[in-house]
């Protein structure tokens, strides 16, 4: 039975609803608007449902349950109504991540089970989604387990972000393997991206995570894949002053309320690669935000100091930890209209917030940041953060500190994610901006505050700094992969550039793998409302071309198009912002060429400035030139991107 519930039809509902529920107890349907899209629902012994694209099944015999107090709901269902709706609308998002404007368009179908739950499925033209919804009696329950079963029906290829344990940063590589090679022991954060049938990707994630821990993934050794989830947290031991790791755990995985709705299972349905990019999926299955008032947000770049070890110089002080560098660093921001500076590890005195490091007058700087007109963002540890919370949010509002960097959180159990919209909450009453390190999961939090203006959980570019694990080939996979959560704080901006020969990891000045135009193009392909420049503002001053660039680069965005694209190989995508288009293209250690049809410019003539890969690039990666043309919508490039490479480009009138 095909859902497409109309207002006009809102006489017919009690025959609807008979038809309905008659249906429900044999098999339901539901699809997406645009029909392309089906979720088979059945209820015999258990729930299960299927996932068809064009009648291809995507996902066959996937089951869905959870135990409540030793009670499993799901199992022997029995439907005591079906209700059916249909929603279309525009979504204006406070930060744009994508889009100024989003189309939020589903078919909906809520089966209410006896024993007081309900299942909700959601269908979508970019996927499916489901939920759990309980109105037990009780005030307080125990979930012992939630089983989300995903079953394929062959053996695809996953791009597998596999952890080591529950206690991680979430900084993995999405690496390609068979279903059946990933065992019921090996873990992995979100998202998998699974390639089925005729190259579409699902990509398998949650949203609206709330007073629950977070979702992750394990094999079956066959061709699924299955729901674990971190227990609750009993004991805890607290190693330095930042690993609060957890040594006795429960046999439960939340203490919760008995009527609730539980998080969104989220099936991604990608027909073209650069579907994935585009998705606003899991941001639209958040809840709407929690802050009333968000005129005050202000996204952003960010001149940012531990990648660079605060290592400026040319300078006639001592650089490091200290009010003059700051400063440096904050002049550096306001020459070219940065919004704000971050004071990272090294400010306070580890274990006490409140305890500024002697070298630095943080009166005195926050004076200095607010005549310039730059914010000034603090990075904490989180459990230090979390004993002294409310004193030090008293503070940081005092010294007039716009935005906080919450960092080594590491764990995605029930009283992690409480801490998560705790920090949010409180930080939003006092205008300030928060960017969580140390876990993924709140990238999907970001609709519900807008405040969270990015979120690490990434392998991002501070690898460079110690390894070779920052390829071009895995900076390929995020934008498909991690990015489909929500935005990623990777930390892009490095001037020293190098290929796989010349390439070192060096702590205190290093330098990042790809070409110095892989690094711009990085700027408009990853998403990041509060962007970083991450290398020493002393070697940007020396790239003044590079700058014009970087400078006016935004970090949100009114239209996003991907112009071509493929997994783990190329990307090539536009961005609006205004009357701007910003063009950034990426490929991995393989050189090639691609074609930019500016076919998605309106009518007019534009100046293309262009930073594409020099001659050399393949041999010295800092090697790039610049160049400015005009084009029109009828213009086509090819570009030449070498090995590692990229191409950045800005549009404009």
């Amino acid at each position: 039975m095909e859902f497409l519930c109309k207002k006009a039809a809102l006489v017919l509902i009690p025959l609807i609803c008979l038809a309905v529920h008659a249906a429900a107890q044999a098999g339901s349907s539901l699809f997406s608007p645009n029909k392309q899209i089906e979720v088979r629902i059945r209820t015999g012994d258990r729930l299960q449902y299927d996932v068809l694209l064009k009648g291809t099944p995507l996902l066959q015999n996937s089951t869905l349950s959870i135990d409540i107090d030793h009670n499993t709901l799901g199992l022997e269902p029995k439907v005591k109504a079906a209700k059916q709706r249909s929603y279309e609308g525009i979504v204006e998002p406070p930060v744009r991540q994508k889009f100024a404007k989003i189309p939020e368009n589903y078919n909906e179908l809520r089966l209410e089970m006896r024993g007081n739950y309900a299942v909700v499925f959601r269908a979508y033209n970019e996927g499916v989604a489901y939920r759990l919804e309980t109105t037990l009696s009780q005030n307080e329950v125990k979930v012992y387990n939630e089983e989300a079963n995903f079953n394929f029906p062959g053996d695809y290829v996953t791009y597998y972000p596999q952890e080591d344990s529950f206690f991680s940063h979430n900084e993995r590589r999405y690496l390609p393997i068979k279903l059946s090679e990933i065992s019921p022991s090996s873990i992995a954060s979100l998202p998998a991206i699974v390639e089925a049938a005729n190259g579409v990707k699902v990509a398998l994630a949650e949203s609206d995570l709330d007073d629950y821990p977070g979702l992750w993934l394990r094999g079956t050794g066959s061709n699924g894949l299955v729901a674990t989830f971190p227990p609750y947290p009993l004991k805890e031991k607290l190693e330095s002053d930042r690993d609060l790791k957890v040594v006795e755990a429960a046999d439960y995985i939340a203490i919760t309320g008995g009527t609730r709705s539980y998080p969104w299972r989220v099936l991604g349905i990608a027909q073209k690669d650069g579907d994935l990019i585009t998705s606003e999926l899991v941001w639209l299955l958040a809840k709407p935000s929690e802050v009333e008032d968000t005129s005050w947000i202000r996204p952003g770049k960010v001149a940012w100091d531990w990648w660079n070890d605060t290592n400026i110089y040319g300078v006639d002080f001592k650089s490091g930890i200290n009010t003059r560098t700051y400063k440096y660093y904050i002049d550096f921001a306001a020459k070219y209209g940065i919004e704000y500076i971050i004071l990272d590890e090294g400010w306070y005195k580890l274990g006490n917030v409140l305890d500024v490091v002697p070298e630095i007058n943080m009166e005195e700087l926050t004076a200095y940041a607010r005549q310039k007109n730059v914010g000034i963002i603090l990075w904490v540890i989180w459990k230090t953060f979390d004993d002294q919370f409310l004193p030090a949010l008293d503070q940081f509002e005092r010294w007039g500190i716009k935005g906080i960097k919450v960092d080594f959180m590491q764990r995605s159990d029930q009283p992690l994610i409480d801490f998560y919209h705790k920090v949010c909450r409180e930080a939003a009453k006092r205008k300030m901006l928060v960017d969580f390190h140390g876990d993924q999961k709140p990238a999907t939090m970001t609709r519900t505050w807008p405040n969270l203006i990015t979120t690490e959980g990434v392998r991002g570019m501070e690898w460079s700094k110690w390894s070779a694990e920052a390829q071009p080939d895995h900076n390929l996979t995020l934008p498909f992969t991690r990015m489909f959560l929500g935005p990623m704080d990777y930390t892009p901006g490095a001037m020293l550039n190098a290929t796989k020969k010349t390439f070192a990891p060096i702590f205190g000045r290093p330098m990042a793998l790809g070409t110095r135009c892989h690094q711009l193009a990085m700027y408009v392909v990853f998403e990041s409302p509060l962007q970083m420049l991450a290398d020493n503002p002393s070697n940007y001053l020396r790239e003044p071309e590079a700058m014009e660039f970087l400078g006016r680069v935004p970090s949100v965005w009114d239209d996003t198009k991907v112009l071509d694209a493929k997994l783990g190989e190329y990307v090539l995508l536009a961005r609006r912002k205004d009357l701007e288009w910003y063009v950034g293209a990426m490929t991995n250690w393989n050189g090639r060429d691609l074609e930019v049809d500016f076919s998605f410019l309106p009518a007019g003539t534009f100046w293309l400035e262009a930073y594409q890969d020099g001659v050399n690039a393949d041999r010295y990666a800092g090697d790039y030139k610049k160049t400015k043309t005009q084009i029109s919508n009828g213009s086509k490039l090819k570009i030449t991107l070498a090995p590692g490479g990229g191409w950045a480009a800005r549009i404009h009138p």
